[in-house]
């Protein structure tokens, strides 16, 4: 029998880890626990379709990473019995690309495209009348001689996903005809309900008091909350320890998560700001620097959890610890910033 390499070992533990993930999302509307009134509205839109004898309409769903988008489209997709062909905007290159996707679909068919902000604007422009009229316009040729042809495409459902709404055009999203949703951070109720199930099929024994203490540190991200359960599972495993609140204590300080659930970066950005800048306001691009992180990283990543969570405040001059933020670190709150 061949021996397997360290590199074919891990692809093969990459490609199981990613099964797993598969393998944690809801198979039907009845465990996708959350986004109330986004998934009522969906239902509602996918029952007159389906009584019309319909394709659904094009949908879109915006919010931050981990919440869910991805997983809908799949729910969508078994609800109305239709294939699912996913790609991702950075992947469609030419329009040659997009031609092919279109083309290759077969009527009643659902298109998810993820990370659409992404999308080249010229590739962005053809899809236009593709979601609009059902046809391909493609121009062949260059000057005097290009010619245009047009394709009709079968009937299909355009899903797509982005982080970053804002940075989609207003004729692009005008086009998502079956609604724009925005999807919601989870309570710490709700992730503690993702947690039991998502235990329940890792074969993991976990009480209410545990999956609680998990989900706490989880930023309201069920992503996030399988990644800190799958961490846990192995930690317990390793030490023949059974999963409850003192392993998810130990597991979470090895990880260099706190109890509000700050990561190291987020702790060391908001250190940065008291003890050098005496709290703020200071400059984005300061505290990037002092950090040697990327701008977007701290816009995207640590900004949003710390501003919910009211440790943060963006002001006009710049980012500004608040007095929470200060207690947290067990740091003395300045007397002059104390508000009368």
């Amino acid at each position: 029998m061949k021996k397997e390499t360290p590199k074919e070992i891990n692809e093969k533990n990459k490609k199981n880890e990613s099964f797993l993930d598969r393998t944690l999302r809801p198979n039907c509307w009845n465990e996708y626990i959350g986004q109330e009134n986004t998934k009522n509205n969906l239902l509602i839109l996918l029952k007159a379709a389906k009584e019309r004898q319909q394709q659904p309409e094009h949908l879109l769903f915006y919010g931050p990473a981990g919440l869910g988008k991805t997983t809908l489209a799949y729910l969508i997709s078994k609800e109305t019995g239709r294939q699912i062909k996913i790609t991702s905007g950075p992947a469609i290159e030419k329009v040659g690309d997009l031609a092919s996707l279109l083309t290759n679909l077969s009527p009643g068919d659902i298109l998810f495209i993820d990370e659409i902000h992404r999308l080249n604007k010229n590739i962005e422009e053809i899809l236009y009348p593709a979601m609009e009229a059902g046809s391909l316009d493609i121009i062949l040729g260059k000057g005097p001689s290009a010619r245009t042809i047009q394709l009709e495409l079968p009937p299909f459902t355009l899903i797509a996903a982005t982080t970053r709404v804002a940075l989609l055009s207003s004729p692009l999203r005008s086009r998502f005809s079956g609604g724009v949703f925005r999807l919601e951070f989870y309570s710490d109720e709700e992730i503690k309900e993702i947690i039991k199930r998502s235990a329940r099929i890792l074969k993991v024994e976990t009480d209410d008091e545990t999956a609680l203490e998990i989900a706490k540190r989880s930023r309201f991200t069920p992503r996030t909350a399988n990644f800190l359960l799958k961490r846990c599972r192995d930690f317990a495993q390793v030490n023949k320890n059974k999963l409850d609140k003192t392993t998810v204590n130990q597991t979470l300080s090895l990880l260099g998560i706190d109890e509000l659930g700050l990561s190291q970066l987020d702790t060391q950005l908001l250190k940065i700001i008291i003890e050098k800048f005496n709290g703020g306001p200071v400059g984005l691009n300061t505290i990037a620097a002092a950090l040697s992180e990327e701008q977007a990283t701290i816009e995207e990543v640590n900004e949003p959890y710390l501003i919910q969570l009211g440790l943060l405040e963006r002001t006009p001059r710049g980012r500004a610890a608040t007095e929470k933020a200060f207690k947290h670190l067990n740091i003395q709150y300045p007397e002059d910033k104390k508000l009368f």
